[in-house]
């Protein structure tokens, strides 16, 4: 998956000690009652960055998004944003705006309208409603569209004019709780990548919430995975997918194949698990401070695994090999994904880029196969 940097620039601040987050989230907790949507988490969120709060339902990245825009009080915590602790700082006088999952366009408004009610609001002058209004607008691709009611417009279109909304009053931080929900996958992907330019041509810092995976991915130079409340691992997609610092993280973020073992070598950057359920030794070229016989897993993804009816040469024998039978098969167009069923019962998902065309595939189902895989590609993961 592709990797971005924050800004146009590709500067990593969050990897610079000098550099001074422009959102600093300490020990906040929020509660319902006994129940604990955000369990003590602390986050920091430079200037420039496209920021993911990525978890399935319940895992509390909308309290926490909803607390930064002061829509919630925290229980327990602190908030600080361009160096201003926000407690007891209503919402509209913070230096942030929201977009909400639902757009909230008023219907009985032109697209212009909508997106300068926020400047009405503040009384700016009709110039400069006007010039900004144009400014947003341009930027987003609607200036033809600015008399048109918003029934008038696409479901995509709509979500732009919403964002121009956010954008037009010129806020440090720009916060988007699911904005892409409601439009088709096509839709979704190209939205995506002008969410990032307009970020980047702006410059401003957006903190998104999003239950998908991949659009995480695509458009963040930080993700930070949640679970229960809790912070499970911040990082770059890179980080997070090729190195996830646990099975639940390795497991939400990709397809990963998880082979529980016994470690019985640990030495000098090189890991041995013993998995007895497949029949095999595993070999890692990245070892982990465990000691001698833990148990652990060892994570490896689908599309560094090799599929074929022979059996491998070359690497080191009797290592990362597995013998089973395909079960399933999905042609994908650009790639088939393989299910293929071992002898000790466990299933395992193998993908293959199909590199020529054709509509037969070389392996099919019932087929007896080899998968194996190189030592770089498997990473142990402890408890």
């Amino acid at each position: 998956m592709a990797e971005r940097n924050a800004g146009p620039s590709h500067r990593q601040p969050w990897n610079d000690p000098g550099e001074t987050p422009l959102i600093q989230v300490r020990n906040v907790t929020k509660k319902f009652g006994d129940f604990y949507a955000v369990d003590d988490v602390s986050l920091d969120i430079f200037t420039g960055e496209f920021f993911s709060l990525l978890g399935g339902s319940g895992c509390g990245k909308t309290t926490l998004l909803r607390m930064l825009a002061g829509f919630e009080t925290t229980s327990a915590g602190s908030i600080t944003i361009d160096g201003q602790e926000m407690a007891g700082v209503p919402p509209y006088r913070r230096p942030v705006n929201m977009m909400f999952q639902s757009y909230a366009l008023f219907p009985h408004m032109t697209v212009a309208n909508n997106v300068a009610f926020g400047l009405r609001q503040e009384g700016a002058s009709a110039a400069e409603i006007r010039d900004r209004v144009h400014a947003a607008l341009e930027l987003v691709r609607l200036a033809p569209f600015a008399t048109r009611k918003p029934h008038q417009l696409s479901g995509g279109q709509r979500q732009r004019v919403a964002l121009a909304r956010a954008l037009v009053k010129r806020p440090k931080v720009l916060l988007l709780d699911e904005p892409l929900a409601a439009l088709d996958k096509k839709l979704r992907e190209q939205t995506q990548f002008e969410l990032v330019n307009i970020q980047e041509t702006l410059g401003v810092t957006f903190v998104i919430v999003t239950h998908d995976q991949e659009e995480a991915m695509t458009m963040s130079s930080r993700i930070a995975v949640m679970d229960a409340g809790k912070i499970l691992q911040v990082g770059t997609p890179g980080e997070i997918y090729e190195f996830p610092n646990s099975r639940f993280v390795a497991e939400f973020i990709g397809s990963v194949n998880l082979f529980e073992g016994e470690v019985v070598e640990n030495a000098q950057g090189r890991m041995v698990v013993d998995c007895p359920e497949v029949g095999t030794k595993l070999l890692l070229d990245r070892s982990i401070d465990v000691s001698q016989h833990a148990h652990v897993a060892v994570a490896v993804r689908p599309e560094k695994m090799v599929i074929s009816k022979n059996p491998p040469t070359g690497g080191e024998a009797g290592f990362n090999l597995l013998r089973g039978k395909v079960d399933e098969i999905a042609y994908l167009g650009d790639m088939s994904i393989y299910l293929i069923d071992l002898p000790g019962g466990q299933r395992i998902r193998v993908t293959a880029p199909n590199l020529t065309r054709r509509t037969d595939l070389p392996i099919t189902w019932e087929d007896e196969v080899f998968v194996s895989w190189p030592p770089f590609a498997g990473l142990a993961l402890a408890g």
